[in-house]
This record gives structure tokens, sequence and C-alpha cells, in this order.
């Protein structure tokens, strides 16, 4: 009897043993990373649009040509637009030799003025010396109206000569505000002409031409957009424009290290409702870019949202969550756990079901749960900012068992390779 209770104890205690893999915590370098995809995009670029409507005549450039500041890209046909410059340009000329006639009738009229002055003083001066003589009885009375008549004659000249004056004011100032208003026109006219021709607004690259000659384009109007005659983009400083989900924007900050791959392959511009609702755009700037990046192409930037040296960590899948309740229960009983970040189901939860997040730890051939505080996490590894110390032996899968280990729990260190079997289980 007594061989067969220790066989059956012995049974027993193998019988609840748990095979384990487990992982020792060590002191690492970690570094948070966000992957994020998006397209390559010049931090400068700018859409060259129409600003008339007509055909093109000319394109200066095809898609890939370099170009400078000032360089003429394209033609439109100007036929009707350079005509008006020109026609503006003769009235212009000929308001200005009417402002010169003017000018010279004013000059006229003031000189018929300072004449008429004279004559006027030369007239009152007999009239006062008339006077004189008449009431001494030295003139008789024809000459004393006559030189009466003369002043009033004078005085009628000069009242003359000043209206003329005015009106030659008037017609030179006429002339003149008519220069004003042809030379309106003429820049008016100018810049109609103007706007047919396309030059580049600083150095940079045809990155896109959607036109070509012979097409005719048309000004953008209230709701409907005007014809894109090519896009030029400044490749001095390029960037990547990706989109990064919204659990992981929080992390991150301006000034973050990134490294961006290209593929080399073209992208869609456009972003469905659900990819802006729950994506941010995060730009990425680019030091010392490959010649042969264009933009439009697909990128995938990993940006370093935090660092740590010489910090205790442990693998990701070590983590686990279990309830107060589960903890309590020491490894008695059935109880259904989690491994794992927790989930929300939506209720009023009590004391006993409150979450905690921790490791379970190998001591004594037994499973004995650690609760934890973590920190930064790196791709395969997290910081433990409280609850191991270094050489704390983890346990870490397979999956299934840190889903159902309980603390307590015999244990077996096999950190051999794991069957496919237990795998797919």
């Amino acid at each position: 009897m007594v061989a067969v209770i220790i066989g059956v104890t012995v049974y027993q205690s193998h019988k609840n043993v748990v095979t384990v893999q487990t992982a020792k915590a060590e002191t690492k370098n970690l570094a948070e990373v966000v992957s994020a995809s998006g397209e390559v995009k010049p931090k400068n670029y700018v859409n060259i649009g129409a600003n008339a409507f007509g055909k093109i005549t000319h394109l200066y450039v095809k898609e890939g040509d370099k170009v400078k500041k000032g360089q003429l890209l394209a033609q439109l046909e100007n036929v009707q637009s350079a005509a008006d410059v020109n026609a503006t340009q003769a009235g212009l000329e000929a308001a200005r030799t009417d402002a010169v006639a003017a000018n010279a009738g004013l000059n006229t009229s003031l000189a018929d003025l300072n004449r008429a002055k004279s004559d006027e003083e030369r007239a009152k001066l007999d009239w006062d010396r008339a006077q004189g003589l008449y009431k001494a009885e030295l003139i008789a009375k024809s000459e004393y109206d006559m030189r009466k008549a003369a002043w009033e004659t004078g005085e009628a000249g000069l009242a003359q000569a000043e209206a003329r004056v005015a009106q030659a004011r008037a017609q030179k100032d006429s002339a003149d505000r008519h220069i004003s208003q042809i030379q309106a026109n003429l820049t008016r006219a100018a810049d109609v002409l103007q706007k047919t021709v396309y030059a580049a607004p600083y150095d940079g690259t045809i990155t896109n031409l959607p036109v070509r000659e012979g097409e005719t384009v048309v000004v953008g109007i209230q709701n409907s957009p005007g014809s894109t005659l090519m896009t030029l983009a400044d490749m001095s400083v390029i960037t990547a424009e990706v989109r990064v989900d919204e659990t992981d924007i929080v992390n991150v900050r301006l000034g973050d290290n990134a490294i961006v791959r290209s593929t080399g392959v073209s992208t869609s511009q456009q972003t469905s409702a659900s990819q802006e609702a729950k994506d941010f755009k995060v730009v990425v700037t680019l030091e010392d870019p490959p010649q042969n990046l264009r933009p439009g192409l697909s990128a995938t930037a990993k940006i370093t949202t935090a660092s740590r040296t010489n910090v205790l960590s442990i693998p990701i899948q070590a983590l686990t969550v279990r309830t107060a309740a589960d903890l309590e229960q020491k490894g008695k009983g059935d109880t259904t756990v989690q491994a794992a970040a927790p989930q929300s189901d939506g209720g009023k939860k009590d004391v006993s079901s409150e979450e905690v997040q921790g490791v379970f730890v190998v001591r004594n051939h037994k499973a004995e749960f650690i609760p934890v505080e973590t920190g930064v996490a790196g791709t395969t590894d997290i910081e433990v900012l409280k609850g191991l110390t270094a050489q704390d032996e983890v346990i870490t899968g397979s999956y299934k068992v840190l889903r159902t280990i309980k603390p307590g729990t015999s244990v077996k260190v096999d950190n051999s390779a794991p069957k496919k079997e237990e795998e797919s289980s």
C-alpha cells in the first residue's frame, strides 16, 4: 500500500507540472519605434495653373527637367492680348501728344493773360490822368470818354484772358488724366499678355506635366478648378509624408529621428475617409536624400519616439494580465485568464475584477506572479521599471501556457524549439 501511495503521489506530481519557456531579465539598450507608410514629397512645390484661357503653343520643358528661376516654361496663344497691348500703347502715345498740345495752349493763354494785364494797367493809367486833366479843363470831353472806354476795354480783355487760361488748365488736366487712364489700361493689357507666359518661380525640377502642346487650358472659377500646366518641386529639401495611427501619434514629437525607406513605386495620393479618421499626417525631413528620389514614390518610416540605455528589460511576450480574484486563488480552481493588454467589457467592475499587469517568474520550480511597471517598448523587449531584478527568470511561453497558468503552478523549463503542434494549438 505504501508503494502504491508513493507511486500515485509521484504520478500526480508529474501530471501537474507545466512545461514552459523562459528568458532572463537583462540590461539592454531599447528604442521605441513607430512604423508608418506614406509617400515622398518635396517640402516646397507649386502647381503652376492656368492664369488665362487659351491654347498652349509651346512647352519648353519636359517632365524630369531641372530648371532655373525665371526660365521660360510654357507659352499660351497671345495674338489678341498682344494686339490689345499694342493698341493701348498707341493710344497712350496719342494721349501724350494731346497733353503736349494742351500744355502749349496753356502757355499761350498765360502769355495772352500777361499781355492783357499790361494793356489793362496802361489803360487804367491813361484813365486816371484823363480824370485829372478833365477836371482842370485841359482836355476835351471826347478824349476823356475815349480814355475811359479804353480802360473798360482793357478790363474786359483781362477777364477774357483769365477765362482762356482757366480753360487751358482744364484741358491740360484732362489730357493728364487721360494719360493715367490709358496707362492703367496698358497695365491691364500687359498683365493679360504676361499671363500667357509662364516662368519658373524658383530653381527646381518638373515633377508633373499633365498637358501637351495644342491643348486648351482654362482659368479656375468658383467650385471649378482651373487647368494645371505642371508641378515644379524644390528638390533641395525632400520630405516623406507618412500616416501614423492614432494609437501611436501620442508618442511622436517634433525632432524625433526617423529612418525612411522608399520602395521606388509610385503611390496614390488619395486616402479614404476611414484612413483620414484614424491616421495623422507626419512629415519627415530627409537628410542627404539620394539623387534618384522622386516625389510620389511610396515610403516607409520608422520613427524613434523614445530610447533608453542600460535598462532592465524582458521579452514583450512575457507580459500578461491577471485579475485580483485570479491572484487570490493561488492556483486553486479553474479560472479564465488573458494575456497582453487589458480589454474593456463595457460593464461595471468590482475590486476583484481589476486587472494587474505582470509576469510569471520561476522560483523554486513554481510559477510566481509578479506585478511590474513597464516603460519604453522596443521591437521585441520592454523596459521594466519596477518589480524585477537582473537575472530573474520570467516565463515567455508558450502563448497557451501564459493564458492558462496560475500562480503556484509547478513548472519545468524547456527552452528548446517548440513543437509545431504546440504552436498551432
